[in-house]
């Protein structure tokens, strides 16, 4: 028997009737691993887009950081992701991460993920930025979140225990006081919501990169399940941390492709028009600095007009190696042998999210969240290339335990209805307070921030929430909201976050950031109040 399939057309427009075990909300990695630990608990997985598809883990090149080479180490892994979050990774969590890695590549390859070995069956291991060693485990070079996904997909499809809904939108966290009742979504084209009663449900929704209008991220990736958590009452850490990869192909797509760390751990650098190798001046690692210091510095060619590119020409069999980045340049007319390659910083990945503990139990009983959309600690203010899918298997299955440790354990239920048909999903369609938002948030809650610059973000993006009609946009607001003011409060550049009027790191507010929706509403009142 395999996984049932539905879409919005196949189901009752109202409720399901009865009590769902688990609901998880997102069809990405952090999902999909989540319902495969739980199976064969009685699992419901929503999703907005054909599973997969929707997710930024798909689109992630470069692969998962796990100490599993001859030399590494537990010890190196943590010492490293400690030093990138710039002081604010808790580093108990970045131990557990670590040390549960190689565990969690062990399940991956049990899903029949093909990570690249050589002849004696030894992980092929790359080296990105702000890593001491090769540590990053891959698929054909730059093909690692596709082939991840591929294969859990197919483990998915193949699980009778796990029943899929494609084409649905997170509407809301349903709550009896202060307990999880459920949840409520909609189907992505439109038409009535539908609640799905359940006793526990994660959050696996992704990120916020669309909230931006260059992003590498997936269109789905909106912040919703950071919004609707929110909402509901949830507390939201470090919100103000975004992460800016500084390697997006500038070739006018939207999202724009990402050309992966991996280029530069290969060799690659990064040259203005006149041909200037520039980060060297800017830090010692020079191109294999960590990603905000990189962004930062391409940031400044383009600001400044010299424009930035990364001269990969040295790298021999290109194609071969990273194919992913060759198709991209090859739509583009670029021939990466000849060419230089522009490129320009693009949100890429949120540090900050819903709260949760080394179990991804959110403040809300009932409510467990896994990967982007959360904030655990384990990145602190910066995250350390290719820790994102490994926090994303990490903390799904230490969820789908502690699910298992509190519920009682279920009958399996019987497949239902047979595999039906997918329908991809429909996005609502952009409206101009969305391209008014996303111009916003690149111009001003950006690369580099200012108070000036966040005071009016923070005023218009409330006036956005106040009057739009269309439940997408009104998401996107709430968590565009959360981040300006989030980067408001933090009167210091760390990480991720960098302020002009204040560069420099403040040791008094070597800290985590927390903060409710209510207060991110009354932050922009108070700068509304000054302006008036």
């Amino acid at each position: 028997m395999s996984a049932s399939v539905h879409t919005p057309q196949q189901l009752l427009p109202q409720s399901f009737g009865g009590i769902d075990d688990v609901v998880i909300v997102g069809g990405g990695l952090a999902g999909l691993f989540c319902a495969l630990k739980l199976a064969p608990r009685p699992v419901t997985v929503i999703t907005a887009a054909p599973i997969g598809e929707g997710a930024s883990s798909a689109w992630a090149q470069g692969g998962i950081a796990a100490a599993v080479g001859e030399g590494d180490s537990i010890e190196a892994h943590v010492a490293d992701t400690v030093a990138a979050g710039a002081g604010l990774v808790d580093r108990n969590v970045a131990e557990l991460m670590a040390r549960e890695g190689p565990a969690r590549i062990a399940d991956l390859l049990k899903y029949g993920v093909p990570f690249d070995r050589d002849l004696e069956g030894h992980f092929l291991l790359s080296r990105e930025a702000a890593h001491s060693t090769s540590r990053v485990v891959h698929v054909k070079g730059d093909r690692a979140g596709a082939a991840i996904m591929q294969a859990l997909i197919a483990v998915v499809r193949d699980t009778p225990s796990i029943r899929v809904l494609e084409g649905f939108v997170l509407d809301e966290v349903l709550m009896d006081g202060r307990r999880l009742a459920g949840i409520q979504a909609r189907a992505a084209s439109g038409g009535a919501p539908i609640s799905v009663p359940a006793r526990a449900a994660v959050l696996a929704t992704g990120g916020v990169g669309a909230l931006y209008a260059v992003t590498t991220n997936p269109r789905e990736a909106r912040g919703s399940g950071l919004a609707v958590a929110a909402r509901a009452g949830a507390i939201i850490a470090d919100a103000e941390f975004v992460q800016f990869h500084p390697t997006a192909l500038d070739v006018g797509r939207d999202p724009a492709p990402l050309a992966t760390e991996a280029l530069r751990g290969e060799g690659a650098i990064l040259v203005n028009k006149k041909g200037e190798r520039f980060m060297q001046a800017l830090h010692p690692a020079a191109e294999l600095a960590p990603r905000d210091v990189v962004a930062r510095g391409v940031f400044a060619e383009i600001s400044a007009g010299r424009g930035a590119f990364l001269d990969a020409r040295m790298i021999e069999r290109f194609a071969d190696r990273f194919p992913t980045v060759h198709a991209a340049c090859a739509a583009a007319r670029i021939d990466p042998s000849r060419d230089l390659i522009p490129v320009a910083p693009a949100a890429h990945y949120h540090m900050g999210g819903v709260l949760t503990d080394a179990n991804g139990r959110t403040s809300l009983d009932g409510l467990w969240a896994a990967g982007e959309v959360t904030s655990t600690g384990a990145h602190g203010a910066n995250r350390l290339a290719s820790n994102s899918l490994l926090e994303a298997v990490v903390f799904a299955a230490r969820i789908a335990r502690d699910i298992g440790g509190l519920l009682p354990t279920p009958h399996v239920r019987a497949a239902f209805g047979g595999e039906a048909p997918s329908t991809p999903a429909v996005p609502p369609a952009s409206n101009d307070d969305e391209r008014r938002l996303r111009q916003l948030m690149s111009a001003n809650v950006g690369v580099i921030r200012n108070g000036a610059g966040l005071a009016h973000a923070l005023e218009e993006i409330a006036a956005i929430e106040r009057r739009t009609r269309s439940a997408a946009t009104r998401d996107m607001a709430a968590a565009a909201l959360l981040i300006a003011a989030g980067a408001r409060r933090r009167t210091e550049s760390r990480g991720g976050h960098f302020r002009s009027d204040f560069p420099h790191a403040d040791p008094n507010q070597a800290q985590r950031s927390y903060m409710t929706l209510a207060e991110a509403h009354e932050i922009a009142l108070r700068v509304s109040a000054k302006a008036a």
